[in-house]
C-alpha cells in the first residue's frame, strides 16, 4: 500500500491501477485475504516464495477490483505494476520489522500487566517473615514481599531491555531495492515509501542511515531475540522459586500456595502440580533454542544479503507469540491466586538456626555459636536456648527478630544498645 502511494506520487504507477492495488493491500490488512497465504514460512530464497504470495494475492484481488479476469497480468502484474520499485530484500525485512514492533508491543502490554500484580503481591506479602536460602540450606530471614518484590524489579529489566531494542526495528531499509543501493527505485519514491508506510502502521519508522548496511546485516533481529532469552531466563528462575517454595503440600517447603489448575495425576488421587510454573520453564526452553536458532541464522548471511531470514523471523516471531501467551495465563491462573502459608513460614523461621546472626551482635560470637550447635543437637529453637542460659529476655528477643529488624539493613535491635 504504502509503495503504491509512493509510486503514484512519482507518476510511475497509473493512478487507477494503484488505487485498486491500495484498495486490495487494506483487505489483505484486514485479514480478508488471509486462506489465501499459503507458503510455508520456513522456505529457501530470503522470503521470495512469502512477498511473491502476497503480490499475487494484491494483484488478482485488484484485477477482480477492476473488472478483469484473475491471472490477467498484462492489465496488472504483481511482478511490474504491485512490485514496482522493490525486492523481496527491502519489502521482506521492512515487514518483518512491523511485525515484530506489533507482537512487541501486546507483549510489553501484558508484561506490563505481570509486572503490576508482582507488585501487588510483594505488597500483600510484606509483613511475612520467611527463612532465606543460599545453596538451598537456611541462611537468614527474608520477607516474602522482598523476594516478589525482586522479581518485579527483574521484571521491569526485562522490560526496559525489551524496550530499548526498538530503536534498530524503526529503522527500515525499504528503497533498498536488490543489495541496498536502490536501483530500480526513483529517489523521490525512497523518500516517501517510509513516510507513508509510518502514516499506515502508526509506527515511527524512518529510513535507514546506510541502506547497504540494513539490506546485509541482520543484527536488529538478534538485539531483540537475547533480550527475550534473558527475560526468559528470569521468568525460568522465578517458575523455579515458586514451585519450589509450594513443593508438598506435607512434606515439602509448602511456604506457598500455587492455585490448583488441574488434577495432578492419573493415578495419586488429591495431588495437584504447578503446571502454570512449568509452563513457564518449557517456554524458556523453547525461547532459549530459538534464540539459538536465530544466531545462527544471523551468522549465516553471506555478502549482500542474509538469506537464511525466513527461519529467524519464524523463531523470532514464534519466541514473542508465545511469551506474550503464557504471561497473561501466568497471571491470570497463578500469580493472580498465589497465597502465603503464614504460620507455616513463622514456623520455619522460629525452628531455623539461622536466626542466630540476628542475635550474634547482642551476645557475642562465641555463646552464638555454642547455642546454635545445641540447637542442631537437641532440635530445640534458638530462642528457647536463649531464655533458658538468660542471655537475652523475651521481650529482647521479640525485639531482635522482629520481621522488619531482621530484615532491613542494620543491626536488628539496635536501640538495646542505646540502652547500655
Amino acid at each position: 500500500k504504502a509503495a503504491a502511494l509512493a509510486n503514484m506520487e512519482t507518476k510511475r504507477l497509473y493512478d487507477g491501477l494503484g488505487n485498486a492495488i491500495i484498495e486490495a493491500a487494506d483487505e489483505v490488512i484486514e485479514g480478508k485475504r488471509n486462506n489465501q497465504f499459503i507458503v510455508d514460512p520456513i522456505q529457501g530464497g530470503a522470503g521470495t516464495s512469502m512477498n511473491m504470495n502476497a503480490n499475487e494475492v494484491i494483484a488478482n484481488r485488484a484485477l477482480e477490483l477492476l473488472g478483469h479476469k484473475k491471472g490477467s497480468y498484462s492489465d496488472l502484474s504483481p511482478n511490474s505494476h504491485v512490485n514496482m520499485s522493490q525486492s523481496t530484500n527491502d519489502v521482506f525485512p521492512t515487514a518483518i520489522h512491523i511485525a515484530t514492533l506489533n507482537l512487541l508491543n501486546k507483549l510489553l502490554k501484558t508484561m506490563n500487566y505481570m509486572h503490576s500484580v508482582f507488585q501487588k503481591k510483594a505488597e500483600q506479602f510484606d509483613s511475612i517473615i520467611k527463612m532465606g536460602r543460599t545453596h538451598l540450606q537456611d541462611a537468614v530471614p527474608i520477607r516474602l514481599g522482598q523476594e516478589f518484590e525482586s522479581y518485579s524489579r527483574v521484571l521491569e529489566r526485562d522490560m526496559k531491555r525489551i524496550k530499548q531494542s526498538y530503536g534498530h526495528l524503526y529503522e527500515v531499509n525499504m528503497g533498498a531495492t536488490a543489495v541496498g543501493t536502490g536501483l530500480n527505485a526513483d529517489p523521490r519514491y525512497i523518500e516517501n515509501v517510509v513516510r507513508y508506510l509510518a502514516n499506515i502502521s502508526g509506527l515511527p519508522l524512518k529510513n535507514a542511515d546506510h541502506l547497504v548496511d540494513a539490506t546485509q546485516n541482520t543484527d536488529a533481529y538478534t538485539e531483540v531475540s537475547a533480550a527475550l532469552k534473558i527475560c526468559m531466563v528470569n521468568m525460568s528462575k522465578i517458575a523455579n522459586d515458586l514451585r519450589l517454595m509450594a513443593s508438598g503440600p506435607r512434606a515439602g517447603l509448602a511456604e506457598i500456595t500455587l492455585p490448583a489448575r488441574q488434577p495432578g495425576s492419573s493415578i495419586m488421587p488429591g495431588k495437584v502440580n504447578p503446571v502454570m510454573p512449568e509452563m513457564i520453564n518449557q517456554v524458556a526452553f523453547q525461547v532459549i533454542g530459538n534464540d539459538h536458532t536465530i544466531c545462527l541464522a544471523s551468522e549465516a548471511g553471506q555478502l549482500e544479503l542474509n538469506v537464511m531470514e525466513p527461519v529467524l523471523v519464524f523463531n523470532l516471531l514464534q519466541s514473542i507469540s508465545i511469551m506474550n501467551n503464557t504471561f497473561q495465563t501466568f497471571t491470570d491462573y497463578c500469580l493472580q491466586g498465589i497465597e502465603a502459608n503464614e504460620e507455616h513460614l513463622k514456623e520455619y523461621v522460629e525452628k531455623s538456626v539461622g536466626i542466630i546472626t540476628a542475635i550474634n551482635p547482642h551476645i557475642g560470637y562465641e555463646v552464638a555459636a555454642r547455642i546454635a550447635r545445641e540447637a542442631i543437637l537437641k532440635g530445640e529453637s534458638v530462642r528457647e536456648l536463649c531464655l533458658r542460659y538468660d542471655v537475652l529476655t523475651e521481650e529482647e528477643l521479640d525485639l531482635i527478630l522482629n520481621p522488619f529488624e531482621m530484615t532491613n539493613p542494620g543491626i536488628a535491635g539496635n536501640s538495646l544498645f542505646d540502652r547500655e
